[in-house]
């Protein structure tokens, strides 16, 4: 399974691709075990310099300006998660023979013999969410646990730090499995499949096989989506350990070896005695936070992870009421005039946008942004019977707009040709004059912000901030 012992870096000659939240860790954890380590990064701006200045005081060479050529005698290459595969320094190292890991199989390598044991997941849209929600459900069991990985804590730190933990629930993108290969987890879930990063990955069928890899060796459990069959289709293509099951999570009844939901309970029918014929409760929907549909699958397969690890049924319910979603995900923001508004800026793409519109009966939806090169016809065609009314904006709101003139042509759709820092209080204006009593304004972009903000959290700010404003007002 890896330990200290194997990976023995005294005097190893290490090249480390790219700066940042997983580089700088990683050459600061090669350097202290003895290597020889060369950060390599294509920027040059201030910022990286900066970066460079801390990490050469402590001895490590770094080369800006240049992330293609590979350094002289590198035995190894550890890459940030995002650089692409088809980079030129990866070509070189691939046909030098040398070994390309990413920060998640570094930290994997170097786990002590009695490390704890990793509940990993991933999935297009919920990784975070879900993750979160596991390590709440491991802590209420009494376990020592954490939230890790792609979700901002650095594996590498939560592996090498001094805190002993019992169990860890790690958060995986593709980029991250891609660079992973020798990864083995107690037990993994895909949370769902949809289009995303194909333009890292190269197609549909790489970005799946990367994701697949998180089932690779799993030991106790292989989580899947019974409404994806994509994401079943993934674990029987898995090569796993003697004796690990496939475990489905449902919206629906579940069949023996799968969690779901019944009358408004949250039950098991894969841990429990006798599957065919017992099934064991573990909350209510209302125990979720919120009880929108793909956040109750979000804690179904959150749920499936601890149960496999053996936590019992009591820890599940107390962790689900114990969690606490971070901002910019489905958040109430306020009621006004009976018209709910609702912050999902971070809903980036169609999948997300999808599964948020799902949750709620009458909407006035607000999307727009950058598309990323995604289609809109689909996400239209499956929420139009929802639509009240749609404002759009964000340099991207053309192809979106064309996507409901052919779906939905009946929905009054008010188009916003501005990009200023008040374009999203007119957004909200603009929607609360198409919203009647009952409805919901929803915020769920289906596109990524950048256009018009720095970053997801700073629109669905945008957005709050504006409907507060016409709460304040009163008119």
């Amino acid at each position: 399974m890896g330990s200290r012992e194997v990976i023995d870096l005294q005097g190893m000659r290490v090249t480390v691709a790219g700066l940042g939240v997983s580089g700088i860790p990683a050459a600061k954890v090669l350097h202290a075990r003895g290597a020889h380590v060369t950060v390599v990064n294509d920027g040059d701006d201030a910022r990286a310099r900066e970066q460079a200045a801390e990490l050469e005081a402590l001895g490590v060479t770094v080369r800006l300006g240049d992330g293609a050529t590979l350094p002289e005698g590198t035995e190894l290459v550890v890459t940030a998660p995002g650089w692409k595969p088809d980079k030129p320094l990866f070509t070189a190292a691939r046909a030098a023979g040398v070994e390309i890991w990413g920060d998640v199989e570094l930290a994997w390598r170097l786990r002590g013999p009695d490390a704890a044991p990793w509940l990993a997941i991933t999935g297009t849209n919920g990784k975070t969410t879900t993750t979160q929600m596991l390590a709440s459900i491991l802590k209420a069991a009494g376990l020592r646990t954490a939230a890790v990985g792609n979700i901002g804590v650095s594996v590498l730190d939560a592996v090498l730090g001094d805190e002993q933990y019992d169990v860890l629930a790690v958060e995986l993108s593709s980029y991250q499995l891609h660079w992973a290969p020798s990864l083995r987890a107690h037990s993994a879930a895909v949370l769902n499949l949809a289009p995303d990063h194909l333009d890292w990955h190269g197609s549909m069928e790489a970005y799946a096989a990367d994701k697949g890899r998180i089932y690779e060796g799993n030991r106790v459990a292989c989580v899947y989506n019974v409404a994806d069959k994509a994401t079943e289709d993934l674990v029987r293509e898995a090569d796993v350990e003697e004796g690990c099951r496939a475990i489905g999570f449902t919206l629906g009844t579940p069949g023996p070896s799968q969690l779901g939901v019944v009358e408004g309970i949250l039950v098991d029918r894969a841990f429990v005695e006798d599957r065919h014929k017992n099934a064991q409760e573990l909350a209510e929907v209302s125990d979720v936070n919120p009880p929108a549909p793909h956040n109750v699958a979000n804690a179904l397969a959150a749920a499936a992870l601890a149960r496999a690890f053996g936590v019992p049924a009591r820890a599940v319910r107390d962790g689900l009421r114990n969690f606490t979603p971070d901002a910019h995900r489905i958040a109430h923001v306020a009621d006004v005039d009976s018209v709910a508004y609702v912050d999902d800026s971070k809903a980036t793409n169609t999948h997300a946008a999808e599964a948020s519109l799902a949750a709620y009966e009458s909407i006035v939806w607000i999307a727009g942004g950058l598309a990323k090169g995604a289609t809109f016809d689909e996400l239209v065609v499956k929420s139009a019977k929802r639509l009240r009314g749609v404002v759009l904006i964000g340099q991207d709101r053309a192809l979106i707009r064309e996507a409901l003139a052919r779906h939905a042509p009946e929905v009054p759709v008010v188009d916003l040709d501005r990009t200023d820092t008040g374009a999203m209080s007119a957004a909200v204006r603009e929607a609360r004059g198409l919203a009647v009593a009952g409805d919901t304004v929803l915020l769920a972009p289906a596109c990524a912000s950048m256009d018009m903000f720095a970053n997801y959290n700073v629109r669905g700010d945008a957005f709050a901030e504006a409907v507060r404003d016409i709460a304040g007002a009163g008119a």
